[in-house]
């Protein structure tokens, strides 16, 4: 693959020098340039077309939010958040729903020192989203659809994502049912402190009730709850319903965990359980979705061609567990098939 071109945006010197020399140091990105703010990013990307542009949200003259918008319909470049997380978390959800298809958390002014420890995770995000070379179209067109045939009515649903995850869930729950006879329980993998925020955005936007999962949560027809980040959270059978735990244990690569959630879910409602894996980079899953099927509960992932990063459904579905596969937009009607059938 050639190497990933990069323009790294921030109106901090020492973070543009940090972030630039990191991901050149994995000797697999071309950093083609920097800019310090939001007019000069602009005029960059016209200039070098870069693949990738790791995004400041808070600068001067022109902040990250106006980047995105004036991107608002351009194919390239594909844009991972860098922030901080210590502010207002809401235009960084705003962000996410302008096209982010990323984000990672930087420490405060006060703990530069700590930017080294990006590197890693900066470096494998870039990789994943420059890896098909161009933004997937996820309005996808339409496609004869057939009708799903579940082993079993499903009274569980449970959705995994990642990178891309916060578009493909507004997409997702818009798609469903107020009336939807299955609570839904859901992971994304995305920094500690954004998804109260990314909950609240949802559930304006969704006809079913959206919170972010607190410890004891019932979960109940018609509402989807959100994994707060930094916290597992598990499924347990109470009475004919269900109810949430939050735990930061066992310490996993995510927390919360897609594993974590399918391997509960899947104890408590058996073959009564739906796994659904959407767009993300990474595996975060796969054992979860092994143990639905050992249970017999019905797996489904997302089609490569609608994928942000066809990785977390990749290993699903190439498992052999039986999963369906199904672009985004009909994703909804799978869930909705599957809660439905007697």
């Amino acid at each position: 693959m050639t190497a990933p071109r990069v323009l790294v945006v921030d109106d901090s010197a020492f973070a543009r020098t940090v972030l630039s020399r990191m991901l050149r140091a994995s000797g697999r990105i071309d950093v083609v340039g920097t800019a310090r703010d939001g007019r000069d990013a602009l005029a960059q990307i016209d200039s070098l077309d870069p693949d990738v542009v790791t995004l400041d949200l808070t600068m001067p003259e022109l902040d990250g939010i106006g980047v995105l918008r004036a991107l608002q319909g351009h194919a390239r470049p594909r844009v991972l958040l860098v922030s901080v997380s210590t502010i207002d978390s809401a235009p960084a959800i705003e962000a996410l729903s302008l096209g982010t298809l990323d984000l990672i958390s930087k420490p405060s002014a006060f703990a530069n020192d700590r930017l080294y420890e990006l590197g890693t995770e900066l470096v494998a995000k870039v990789l994943a989203l420059a890896v098909t070379g161009s933004r997937p179209d996820i309005r996808m067109p339409r496609v004869p659809y057939t009708v799903a045939t579940p082993r079993q009515r499903a009274e569980l649903v449970l959705l995994g994502t990642s990178t891309g995850g916060p578009q493909a869930l507004t997409r997702v729950l818009a798609g469903l049912p107020a009336e939807l006879e299955a609570p839904v329980a859901m992971v994304l993998h995305i920094p500690v402190g954004y998804t109260e925020a990314l909950a609240a955005r949802l559930d304006a936007l969704s006809p079913l009730h959206v919170v972010e999962a607190r410890d004891g949560i019932e979960l109940r027809a018609g509402t989807a709850v959100l994994a707060r980040a930094g916290q597992h959270l598990l499924i347990e059978r109470r009475d004919r319903g269900f109810v949430g735990r939050l735990t930061p244990l066992p310490i996993c690569p995510h927390v919360p965990s897609v594993d974590e959630l399918f391997a509960s879910g899947a104890a408590a409602a058996g073959g009564g359980a739906l796994g659904v894996v959407l767009t993300g980079m990474g595996n975060d899953g796969l054992e979860g979705a092994r143990a639905i099927a050992a249970a017999g509960g019905s797996l489904v992932t997302e089609s490569e061609s609608s994928c942000v990063v066809y990785g977390m459904p990749r290993s699903v579905f190439e498992a052999g567990l039986g999963a369906r596969q199904a672009l985004l937009d009909h994703i909804p009607r799978e869930i909705i098939d599957h809660v439905a059938h007697r």
